[in-house]
């Protein structure tokens, strides 16, 4: 068996990007992937501006604060100053065009104003006070690198530079199929034998949360024809092919033996737990990723082998993820492959759920993340651990 690093490593030797490239209106755009690095086509703020509302003067001018000042205009945003005569002020709110001639805004919390005019009470440094042109981008700078899956910051920051619309690469679209005669969707009534299908919600609602298009093909009974039908018909229609079950080495197992005779089978069986029965190949030159069939096993592979292969399909940069360091508030044996542990996060550490079955999928709902332990690593009270929030994957 290939461990988790080595098995991400192949995977990502073998992805590439695989979406089209597109340009999209820029309040469509959160949560796309940025196809072509954006650069500043001006200046944020365009002009010197004011920090604050009070006034605007030139810094020797209020030296002397008893004596008052006049005031020669009102500047408010959006308007357009004149120039500061010498020896005057000019009533300024935040935002504000600073005048020619000044170089200080005075707080107005600092000022008292009578008869149109202003005397100065605490008079700040020389240059306080002012938003320089350019201070938070200038002209030519790289601001949005290509590969960035967009936040709604990088959206508000692209719409700060008049960029109306972005090259975005095109949604990857990723068919889902589940496996088993056993399977029985929400809603249905349920037969001696058989079991709702929860894998099906799993991948759908994490790949769509994952900005992919998602062509959702059912379950395919365990037969080899039925299996093989809707592999052909998601090949033909999708990006990438992802299965859960069927990949393991039952007799009823007959997804590994379908895919080879589609394509192949690059890696098969990881040493990770849970999920061992983990495939990656090709089906009729799409990219194939067999998921197990357990349900924590589902979930925890395709976020920690899965994702980082689909990203980089994307065109996202820099997918794998780092884990962060938190302390332990369990112990937990020795295991010879690398464990994914669901805990939560408590004001004193981390808690375990105390089944880690991959049966089990009430811990993926009680947890909040995961805590990676390495193959020959052993977990007391009060250490260190890797742990990967949930929302770190999203």
């Amino acid at each position: 068996m290939l461990s988790v690093e080595q098995s991400i490593s192949s995977l990502m030797q073998n992805s590439k990007r695989l979406a089209d490239g597109e340009t999209i209106d820029l309040i469509d755009a959160c949560g796309r992937t940025l196809a072509d690095s954006i650069i500043a086509p001006i200046d944020v703020p365009p002009a010197d501006n004011s920090a604050m509302d009070g006034y605007a003067l030139r810094h020797a001018d209020g030296q002397n604060g008893r004596v008052a000042i006049p005031v020669s205009q009102r500047i408010t945003a959006g308007s357009v100053p004149q120039g500061l005569q010498p020896g005057s002020a000019a009533r300024i709110f935040t935002g504000a065009e600073i005048p020619p001639g000044a170089d200080t805004v005075v707080m107005q919390e600092h000022c008292e104003e009578e008869n149109n005019a202003v005397r100065i009470l605490k008079l700040p440094a020389a240059g306080a006070n002012i938003r320089r042109r350019g201070q938070d981008l200038a002209t030519g700078q790289q601001v949005l690198q290509r590969g960035l899956r967009l936040r709604s910051q990088d959206l508000g920051l692209a719409a700060s530079l008049g960029i109306a619309r972005v090259p975005v690469y095109r949604r990857l679209r990723v068919a889902v199929m589940s496996t088993g005669d056993e399977l029985r969707d929400p809603g249905d009534e349920l037969q001696p034998g058989q079991i709702y299908n929860s894998n099906r919600f799993t991948m759908r609602s994490q790949l769509a949360e994952w900005g992919f298009d998602v062509l959702d093909m059912g379950v395919a009974r365990d037969d080899p024809a039925a299996v093989r039908e809707v592999l052909q018909e998601s090949a033909r229609q999708a990006d990438v092919v992802i299965t859960s079950g069927g990949v393991s080495v039952g007799e009823e197992d007959h997804v590994r033996d379908v895919v080879e005779s589609l394509g192949a089978i690059d890696l098969w069986r990881i040493a990770i737990k849970p999920g061992k029965p983990f495939a990656f190949g090709h089906i009729m030159g799409k990219p194939f990723i067999g998921l197990p069939g357990n349900p924590v096993s589902v979930f925890v592979t395709l976020l920690v082998i899965a994702r980082p292969y689909l990203f980089a399909c994307q065109g996202i940069a820099d997918p794998v993820l780092a884990p962060m360091r938190q302390t332990a508030r369990f112990s937990h044996k020795v295991s010879q492959r690398e464990d994914y542990l669901r805990v939560r996060a408590s004001a004193s550490g981390l808690e375990l759920f105390p089944n880690q079955s991959s049966g089990v999928l009430y811990s993926t709902s009680w947890g909040d993340g995961l805590v990676r332990q390495k193959a020959g690593e052993e977990i007391s009270d009060g250490s260190l651990v890797d742990y990967f929030p949930f929302a770190l994957f999203n």
